[in-house]
């Protein structure tokens, strides 16, 4: 009997240690899978040029987005740039956090930031002007929120920039699209749609 129960003790301690190790290497297999991305056809059309989308890249883009510079964590991070052959650009960067409860952590921060950051920037750049427009929430997976924002310095082009922030689960992601202009230059109907496709493509 003792022996029986010793073996039938250790082939459940064998079999909770595998389930263990098949979780853990589940759970790493999915950090390291690389979310959806959107496509240049998901971009707002420019009306002279088409949208040329970099690589998907694991990490955070060289050059933070505009706003958000220290605020993306790097870890669980991935990216693709978008050019085109005028002034304007765009940027998506996704982060897979480790439970659905951090990455609603995570997008509220990135709310907060660029909701602040017109009046920031404003303190950092005297002479500077800037304003800010909330667009208001989608309605997509946990939600998605988009903003603009607008700068300029005496003697030089102003830019604008719009920004969708969503999340699906534990995904988190922030699309950011600039050029030379002004808030009322911003194709704001259409990035709303952009933003409900990033979301979208979050986890297909």
């Amino acid at each position: 009997m003792f022996r029986r129960s010793s073996t039938s003790a250790l082939a459940t301690a064998v079999l909770a240690a595998a389930a263990a190790l098949t979780l853990t290497a589940s759970a790493t297999a999915v950090a390291a899978t690389a979310p959806g991305f959107l496509g240049g056809a998901d971009l707002p059309p420019h009306p002279s040029s088409p949208w040329y989308p970099g690589e998907v890249t694991k990490g955070l883009p060289e050059t933070a987005p505009f706003c958000l510079e220290g605020v993306l964590p790097a870890a669980g991070s991935w990216h693709r740039a978008f050019g085109t052959e005028f002034d304007t650009g765009a940027v998506q960067a996704s982060v897979r956090t480790a439970s659905a409860a951090a990455g609603a952590k995570l997008a509220a921060t990135l709310e907060r930031e660029v909701a602040a950051c017109a009046a920031d920037w404003l303190r950092a750049t005297p002479g500077g002007t800037a304003s800010w427009q909330d667009y208001g929430r989608l309605a997509v997976e946990e939600g998605a929120h988009v903003y603009g924002v607008d700068t300029s310095v005496p003697d030089s082009e102003p830019g604008v920039h719009l920004f969708g922030i969503g999340r699906d689960g534990s995904t988190v992601t922030v699309v950011q699209w600039s050029q030379m202009g002004h808030l009322t230059d911003a194709p704001v109907p259409a990035f709303k749609k952009t933003t409900t496709t990033a979301v979208n493509k979050l986890n297909p």
